[in-house]
């Protein structure tokens, strides 16, 4: 009998430690929205948010996500957010240089080498620096997800080297260091919200666009465009953005496992990313598109090309940010 009743007030204090850190959590439906679909690894990233979600708070929690531009573009999502109106969005940083012109420096071309470099930026000092200068204007960046290494299609012809960019129309992100790199190269740059950029291609409004494997093939842009560069351009990370006004009224609990579920989120996301970008490039050529490398002396002369690009706007994004950015990756290059 002393066993049992041991067992049984056991079993109650478990059950009230149980109910009490459930009690952290309030009720609470966070709208999601992205502007890509969501079989892109982000989706992955999402799912793992909330499963983690539903597991701690006992389904208090909950992510509702809206893909594809589904519910608006992202820069009208991050305008939301500062205004207090909607709770998360998972943005490029490109667009947001309108806002932390900072971030811009991510912007600049074939600055990162590979994705461990990016890594090691985004997930040490640096990330922090960045992660400051957005929750001053309204926004909290709870994790670092990746988009990934960015690659030219277009329907006029393959761009092998530098002169082939010429007199191309191409869709870039509304910042202004990717249209004048763009410009630069010869080409006819046009900004435009990503929702956009499918029916522009379809309709010959625009011969081309620059994106990740991935989201070329999330996307569909096979269906529209006909030629392939791997130019490896530019490296976009992923902000997982939550709105500071809302983030204020959470409490220290809900606050934590939101980070927490985010960095989670990155690990998986991240691991998908970088596995379907293989599978993506093969799936792409298997659906008719012509794919071609640019070679690495054409690369020496397109990022010669480009230098200007780097002097222009040096002092728009701000010496701080790049050093910062550049510490980062002198360790993580080993000197």
């Amino acid at each position: 009998m002393f066993k049992r009743r041991n067992l049984v007030t056991l079993i109650a204090g478990t059950l009230m430690v149980a109910t009490g850190a459930m009690a952290q959590f309030a009720d609470r439906n966070i709208k999601f929205t992205n502007g890509i679909n969501e079989d892109h690894p982000v989706g992955v990233g999402v799912r793992k948010m909330q499963e983690i979600l539903a597991a701690k708070t006992g389904g208090k929690m909950k992510i509702s996500s809206f893909w594809g531009g589904s519910a608006g573009g992202d820069m009208q999502a991050i305008q939301a957010l500062r205004a207090g109106t909607q709770e998360m969005v998972c943005a490029s940083t490109s667009p947001i240089v309108g806002i932390v012109k900072e971030l811009g420096v991510f912007d600049l071309p074939f600055l990162f080498a590979n994705e461990k470099e990016a890594d090691a930026v985004l997930d040490g000092a640096a990330g922090k620096y960045f992660n400051a200068k957005l929750e001053a204007v309204g926004l909290v960046n709870l994790s670092y997800w990746e988009n990934g290494f960015r690659n030219l299609t277009n329907s006029k012809r393959p761009v092998a080297k530098l002169e082939d960019f010429d007199g191309v129309k191409v869709r870039v992100m509304q910042n202004n260091i990717f249209l004048d790199t763009f410009k630069t190269l010869g080409s006819n740059a046009v900004p435009m919200a990503f929702p956009e950029v499918f029916t522009a291609l379809e309709t010959k409004t625009i011969d081309g666009q620059e994106n990740p494997f991935v989201t070329i093939e999330t996307s569909k842009f096979n269906e529209v465009q006909k030629y392939l560069s791997v130019t490896r351009h530019a490296y976009t990370p992923f902000v997982v953005l939550y709105s500071k006004k809302l983030w204020d009224q959470l409490n220290p609990q809900e606050q934590a496992l939101l980070r927490e579920a985010a960095m989670e989120g990155q690990k998986v996301q991240r691991a998908a990313n970088r596995a379907m970008s293989d599978k993506s490039l093969a799936a792409l050529k298997a659906k008719g598109m012509q794919i071609n490398e640019v070679s690495a002396a054409e690369q020496t002369r397109i990022r010669a090309k480009v230098n200007a690009v780097y002097d222009k706007h040096k002092d728009s994004i701000g010496p701080d940010a790049i050093k910062v950015v550049q510490d980062e990756l002198k360790k993580a290059r080993g000197g």
